[in-house]
């Protein structure tokens, strides 16, 4: 049985990552958010190349809130399928 995966959004503190956790929300498509400051966190260091807003998703990597909102529009569109090809990604 292959499971349906859930997009992870990166966002951070900024106005385009709230306006992409909006964006995912008004168009209820699920998904699991990570603010890169847990990184910074639970780690030892910064993530400087981590570009936020961005979803990473059995689809492919979409960065920043433009990458957002071309995720949203595959997801609306006819080409996607919500069951996974793999159990594995």
């Amino acid at each position: 049985m292959v499971k349906k995966r859930k997009p992870v959004l990166f966002i951070d503190d900024s106005n385009e990552s709230n306006q992409a956790v909006q964006l995912l929300e008004n168009e209820k498509i699920e998904y699991t958010p990570y603010h890169v400051k847990k990184f910074e966190e639970s780690c030892c260091v910064e993530v400087p190349t981590t570009t936020t807003p961005s979803v990473f998703a059995p689809d492919g990597v979409f960065k920043g809130f433009e990458g957002v909102k071309e995720y949203v529009s595959y997801r609306n569109g006819d080409e996607y399928d919500d069951e996974s090809p793999s159990a594995y990604w």
